[in-house]
């Protein structure tokens, strides 16, 4: 058998922003729903109810500071330095972000230029050829990077790409809105490479679909839920309980069609790395799965989570999640050589994607 190119993963990096934020410092907010009507439940409720769906307890926000092509550029760093590259060899720079720069005492989405060139400014590459654009897709837009770097290597036009997702969703989110405990800050970024083999390593198969008739606005960018909130400024609204219905759904669905394209078994798949956005939806995506199967219970150990301590971070999740697990910082889970995983995310659009990723044996 003569050897194909494919795409694996070369490097890892990410960034967990230092200011923890505990649950109990949602106690002294004011709730609204979204007719603009306080909400009768008291905080603590609120906040137990959260952690009964979501399994959140605490999330990361970043410092005044900083930004969100900041602290993409030190996710992108650390997977240069992890992976051994010389960042000059870089063919593309794809930033999966959808808010841009917003600075805490202004916040406004700034996103000219780019945040992929500001990360490549950053990282002082003078190379030309190396390609940097930005990609707004939902909470997906960080696996659709990978998805669209594969395509790249696989064409013949590229043999490196830098993949990072990066968000604030801190500076965008309601304090007025309970689904605001929700979101955090981070970033996460690979290396993908190029590698001939004889047989199927790094990316094998891949699936993405959008649902934009009647999904596209069930996250949308909209007023405080606050009556009396003064200023003009937008937040990020969710359609929580319309969206969970979506992803149950179609999620499953998307996963098994990547599967099937990959030729494998569902058996066969050591781990599944979801985007981190509901403990509870995210259970009953793979529980769903495995029944498409005939499997009524799901194995232990399949799918790592860190929304409990990290939130949900939008496009850097899958890509944190990552890194945490090649650093052994997210026991007892491990990659191993010759494994395949999955990976799943879905977001505003409605996006969704997932692709199936074997480990090479030099892994």
């Amino acid at each position: 058998m003569s050897d194909h190119i494919y795409s694996i993963i070369k490097g890892s990096g990410s960034y967990l922003p230092t200011q923890i934020v505990k649950n109990d410092n949602f106690l002294t907010h004011t709730f609204y729903d979204s007719s603009g009507q306080q909400l009768a439940k008291t905080n603590q409720q609120i906040i137990d109810q959260l952690v009964q769906i979501t399994g959140i307890q605490e999330r990361r926000y970043v410092e005044d500071h900083l930004v969100a092509s900041d602290i993409a550029t030190f996710a992108a760093k650390e997977a240069l330095q992890n992976s051994g590259i010389d960042p000059e060899s870089l063919d593309y720079i794809i930033l999966a972000h959808n808010f841009g720069d917003i600075r805490s005492n202004i916040g406004r989405s700034d996103m000219v230029p780019s945040l992929a060139s500001r990360v490549k400014y950053n990282l002082k590459i003078n190379n030309p050829e190396t390609i940097a654009y930005d990609l707004p897709f939902g909470c997906a837009g960080w696996l659709q990077g990978l998805i669209q770097a594969d395509q790249y290597i696989k064409a013949g036009s590229a043999k490196r790409i830098l993949v990072i997702g990066a968000e604030t969703l801190s500076r965008i989110c309601d304090p007025h809105d309970r689904d605001s405990m929700i979101y955090s800050d981070g970033a996460g970024a690979i290396i993908l490479a190029a590698q001939q083999s004889a047989t199927p390593i790094g990316i094998i198969a891949h699936s993405t679909k959008t649902y934009a008739d009647p999904f596209a606005y069930y996250l949308r960018l909209d007023k405080s839920y606050n009556p009396n909130y003064i200023g003009n400024d937008l937040f990020l609204k969710m359609d929580g309980r319309k969206l969970y219905e979506q992803v149950l759904k179609n999620v499953p669905l998307i996963i098994d069609e990547s599967i099937q394209k990959a030729k494998i078994s569902i058996t066969d798949i050591s781990k599944f790395l979801i985007h981190q956005a509901n403990l509870k939806m995210d259970e009953a995506v793979l529980t769903r799965l495995f029944e498409l199967y005939g499997i009524l219970e799901v194995p232990q150990n399949r799918m790592p989570m860190t929304i409990s301590f990290l939130g949900n971070s939008s496009v850097a999740t899958i890509p944190t999640l990552i890194d945490l697990i090649v650093q052994g910082k997210l026991q007892p889970h491990a990659f191993k050589k010759g494994e395949h995983i999955v990976m799943a995310a879905m977001g505003a659009g409605m996006n969704i994607n997932s692709l199936v990723y074997t480990f090479p044996e030099d892994f």
